[in-house]
């Protein structure tokens, strides 16, 4: 049986958390809320995110309401985090997030996904 992978302290966390602006830890996870313009972007956000983490075998806590959801990350095979936690995370933020910057893509003229507030 392989070792249980190696997982952060407290501190640790907070010191990773630097570069996932939004993210926050709380109650043994690192979580994130997303608002969203409705609905159905609230859907599309929730089939992205569990696109990207059924690719990495990693998954997510999700609390989807109208206009929001909210993504909970722990690895409870080591019984709290660990780097599949801060992967997954980027991941996330980097599909929920993404906006086109340029060339033929103009992106939606919606609100679409943007980080909220972490209450």
């Amino acid at each position: 049986m392989p070792d249980k992978e190696p997982t952060y302290s407290a501190s640790q966390i907070a010191e990773r958390l630097r570069d996932l602006p939004g993210w926050y830890y709380e109650d043994g996870c690192i979580a994130r809320v997303y608002k969203t313009d409705g609905w159905p972007t609230t859907l599309m956000l929730v089939q992205a995110v569990g696109y990207v983490a059924e690719a990495a075998d990693h998954h997510p806590d999700l609390a989807v309401a109208w206009g929001r959801l909210v993504v909970k990350l722990s690895t409870h095979s080591a019984g709290g985090i660990t780097n599949k936690d801060f992967e997954l995370a980027r991941r996330i933020e980097d599909v929920a997030l993404w906006r086109p910057s340029g060339g033929a893509l103009t992106g939606t003229p919606n609100e679409f996904v943007r980080g909220g507030s972490p209450r």
